[in-house]
């Protein structure tokens, strides 16, 4: 039996990767207990958040180059990323101290890299030319909804069963659908992968135009993990609400400023291209993608001013909405950018940069900020974040798209 329908191998992929980041924001939801639990600083929980970043954009290159390999089954490198961050999510409930916990995350990373950087050119190949901006909006609607989840179910298990058992709820389900992702028909790559071994890394950096995505991609990840880690601190710490009641509201907002943000990311984006060339949509989806980060500049200075829990939402609400909905446009032009034989190394080197210069950064600075200071300072680092990613997206909009590997870069 094999999965076959492009509609069906779109649900499974969407499935797991809400799966996958209710798994990963487990870890931010719970944190205020196991660092009481384990005794740890500001600093040192803002690095267990950290911890998988490390296994994920240092394994991302190597599955990104395992991907472009021609006659290389994917789903063989997906369902083993699957199967690894699910025992990892389980192990990270068993961790007694820093040291396990941390190693713990780590090997969620390296499961979640292989899946992230090989499921969206499957669904790149399997979409219609004219659609993969919405296909990909449904893929990455599992970003918002999953992540808030994590903040739902760690809330809810933490204050009825303790910290633990979040992870271990979690992380059963991924060993069975690991299984599935094993049945999916690999699709015809939409073009040969003649030069995937021909210095893929070198390819992209001759492309103006993804490398001015990428960059702008870092800052925006830099402000998104930022407020994912310690947004319910902030709540829990600075305007004393309860952790079960800072992680299901945070979360709450949080699935519905992504859904929007992502709705109107796979929609609005498109809206005038009807008849527009590759060229001219990938250009559209990036300047697009510089506007509703900007209109989120005012809004994260917002979330760090607000002086009470009510504004808190309603400024982060507002934020977040307008940061989703660059999410399946900017993710486009990573894909769209760049020579299709190359497609796989572009999505794990954006993997790595956005992740080691993003949020793999972000939470222990703010801890450690807050550490010398008050989280309240630390957090002023977002807003700042977003403007600079707003300002390189808007100007690399104009930057030349480069899909010929051979062809040498020159200025827009």
């Amino acid at each position: 039996m094999r999965i076959e329908r492009p509609a069906a191998i779109l649900a499974l992929l969407t499935g797991l990767n809400f799966l996958n980041y209710v798994d990963r924001y487990l870890v931010a939801a719970v944190s205020p207990k196991f660092q009481e639990e384990l005794a740890l600083s500001q600093f040192q929980t803002g690095l267990v958040i950290s911890a998988f970043m490390v296994g994920y954009f240092v394994t991302s290159p190597i599955f990104g180059a395992l991907g472009d390999r021609p006659g290389g089954a994917r789903r063989h490198l997906m369902a083993l990323g699957v199967a690894l961050w699910s025992v990892a999510t389980v192990l990270s409930g068993m961790a007694h101290g820093i040291t396990s916990m941390v190693l713990a995350r780590v090997a969620v990373g390296v499961g979640e890299a292989s899946y992230a950087t090989i499921a969206p050119t499957i669904i790149d190949d399997l979409a219609p030319a004219g659609r993969k901006n919405r296909w990909l909006a449904i893929f990455y609607l599992a970003t918002p909804v999953g992540s808030a989840l994590g903040y739902l179910l760690g809330g809810f298990l933490e204050h009825a069963y303790g910290w633990r058992s979040a992870f271990f709820v979690a992380g059963g389900p991924g060993v069975a659908l690991a299984l599935l992702v094993l049945l999916v028909r690999d699709p015809v790559r939409i073009a040969p992968i003649e030069h995937a071994d021909k210095g893929g890394l070198r390819v992209l950096l001759r492309s103006p135009m993804y490398v001015a995505c990428v960059a702008g991609y870092c800052a925006y990840t830099f402000a998104v993990g930022g407020f994912a880690a310690w947004a319910p601190k902030f709540l829990y710490q600075v305007h004393r609400l309860p952790l079960v009641k800072a992680d299901f509201f945070f979360g709450v907002v949080a699935v519905l400023a992504g859904i929007i943000g992502t709705v109107l990311g796979g929609t609005v984006a498109d809206r005038g291209l009807k008849g527009a060339t590759e060229d001219q949509r990938i250009r559209a989806y990036l300047r697009y993608s510089a506007i509703v980060t900007a209109i989120g500049v005012p809004l994260a200075a917002a979330t760090v001013v607000a002086g009470s829990p009510l504004l808190f939402f309603v400024a982060i609400f507002l934020c977040e909405t307008a940061l989703f909905a660059s999410t399946s446009p900017i993710n486009a032009v990573i894909l769209g950018s760049v020579p299709p034989a190359v497609r796989a190394t572009a999505m794990a080197a954006s993997i790595f940069a956005i992740h080691a210069l993003g949020d793999f950064i972000s939470p222990p600075l703010i801890g450690w900020v807050a550490d010398r200071a008050t989280l309240r300072a630390g957090l002023w680092l977002l807003p700042v974040a977003v403007a600079v990613c707003a300002v390189i997206w808007w100007r690399g909009s104009r930057a030349v798209i480069n899909r010929a590997p051979d062809q040498a870069p020159a200025l827009h």
